[in-house]
């Protein structure tokens, strides 16, 4: 008889090592996503003027497209996705040029480069078949998982950020500095989750799961206390369910609901808290705190900065420059932030805390017209698209279906958010990602630089 000694661990076969060649560009947004894992030092309120690591990936993604596209192995757009990719970048030149110190406006422009044009382009550019889509979508799965976690273990712990005088606010690694930083990111999982747990054409242990971790990601995002997180959470995730299909969507209420009973009303987790946040979204207008009233002032400076300077607004980070000489005394000093491991301190109100009025007022109608207008051919086109995929008929219809779903879930997303934010922080970045995968669905494509049809 002969004894059988196991040999040497075999090297990945001649498949895996095919796979890493063709999908090797995908790695930098891969890292842009998860490198928002990596958590901010302690006390440091602001990411502002700060390059993190997810901000280097992204630079790195743009490179490689840009050698990539050099060796011709991107996808070629046809002129309409050059024109609602590239006019932003016109904007943003006029409105850095148009200035009053155009040396200041200048680090704004990089900025906004960097997530309206650079990145998104790079991400249609790049991603080049739904394999490639999801396994990026799939990132931002992870990503609200692990956030999530962290900041389900801060309420109950008790080392969370200050929240009514108690330290419970989950706001995962990203510190009181930036509340909203992890209840974005769980949001943006919990859409992706949810349009993957109905998009008609996948395997059923995927929808299975995806099920599974849009639930699990409820309870962070209740426990992130962010009303414009809910409502923006709310408004894409029941979009989503409407274009999936009306029975589809029946049941994810009912699941939704039932877990909203079991989480508040039965175990009681934050309860109280969790009530008094949603009542105060009502009295906006008859009772608003301070964090309302100040938003309030500032989306008043932002659209008397607009009067004043119509055409092209300011000029890029010239809000905060200009606010006080058009806020009224109702504005506070700032934002009290504390706890997750920092001291207290006040936060400078430096946005309007809404996109569409900071872009009016630093940038004026030019710079609205490219950024805005964009978005709403994006969005309608994306629409457009899924009508004629839900149309067809077998595979031909399903196959990209939960793309679509996915895209246009993220984007809605995106697009309410910003009634009641703007960009700023480590997960801005992000939003150059989605705008990305936003554009990769609507654009229509004519196959590689030189190379088949990319879909």
């Amino acid at each position: 008889m002969t004894l059988a000694l196991p040999g040497p661990a075999r090297p990945p076969g001649p498949a895996a090592a095919a796979a890493l060649r063709r999908h090797w560009p995908l790695l930098p947004l891969a890292a842009t996503v998860l490198f928002l894992l990596a958590p901010l030092p302690a006390g440091d309120a602001t990411a502002s003027g700060k390059v993190g690591p997810a901000d280097a990936a992204s630079l790195l993604l743009a490179l490689v497209c840009a050698v990539q596209a050099l060796r011709g192995r991107v996808r070629r757009l046809s002129p309409l996705g050059v024109l609602v990719l590239g006019t932003p970048g016109i904007g943003l030149a006029v409105s850095t040029m148009t200035a009053g110190d155009p040396y200041a406006a200048l680090p704004g422009f990089v900025r906004y480069l960097q997530v309206f044009v650079l990145v998104p382009a790079a991400v249609v550019l790049l991603v080049r078949g739904a394999l490639e889509f999801r396994l990026a979508a799939g990132c931002f799965v992870v990503l609200a998982l692990v956030q999530g976690a962290v900041g389900v273990v801060q309420y109950a712990t008790h080392t969370g950020a200050s929240y009514q005088g108690e330290d419970i606010r989950a706001v995962g690694t990203f510190g009181p500095g930036d509340v909203m930083g992890m209840a974005t990111v769980v949001a943006y999982g919990l859409v992706v989750a949810t349009a993957a747990a109905l998009a008609p054409g996948l395997p059923a242990k995927v929808r299975r799961a995806a099920g599974g971790c849009a639930l699990a990601l409820v309870v962070p995002l209740v426990l992130s206390f962010s009303r414009g997180a809910w409502i923006a959470t709310a408004g894409a995730a029941l979009l989503v369910m409407c274009l999936a299909g009306i029975r589809r969507a029946l049941a994810v209420l009912l699941a939704l609901t039932a877990l909203g009973v079991v989480l508040v009303g039965g175990l009681g987790l934050g309860s109280e808290m969790v009530a008094e946040r949603l009542n105060s979204i009502t009295q906006v207008s008859s009772a608003p705190d301070q964090s309302v009233t100040d938003r309030y002032t500032m989306w008043a400076a932002a659209e008397s900065m607009w009067r004043e300077r119509p055409a092209v607004g300011v000029g890029l980070k010239g809000f905060p420059a200009h606010r006080d000489g058009h806020s009224s005394l109702g504005l506070s000093s700032g934002s009290d932030t504390a706890g997750a491991g920092q001291a207290f301190m006040k936060q400078p109100l430096l946005s309007p805390h809404n996109m569409y009025l900071l872009v009016l007022g630093e940038q004026g109608l030019v710079g609205l017209l490219a950024l805005a207008g964009g978005w709403a051919a994006l969005l309608v086109a994306g629409l457009r698209r899924y009508a004629v995929a839900s149309g067809g008929s077998g595979r031909s219809g399903d196959g990209l279906r939960d793309c679509g779903l996915i895209a246009t879930g993220l984007f809605v997303w995106q697009l309410t958010d910003f009634l009641y934010a703007d960009i700023g922080g480590p997960s801005t970045v992000l939003t150059g990602v989605i705008i990305g995968l936003a554009a990769w669905w609507a654009l229509p494509s004519t196959g590689l630089a030189g190379g088949p049809a990319a879909r």
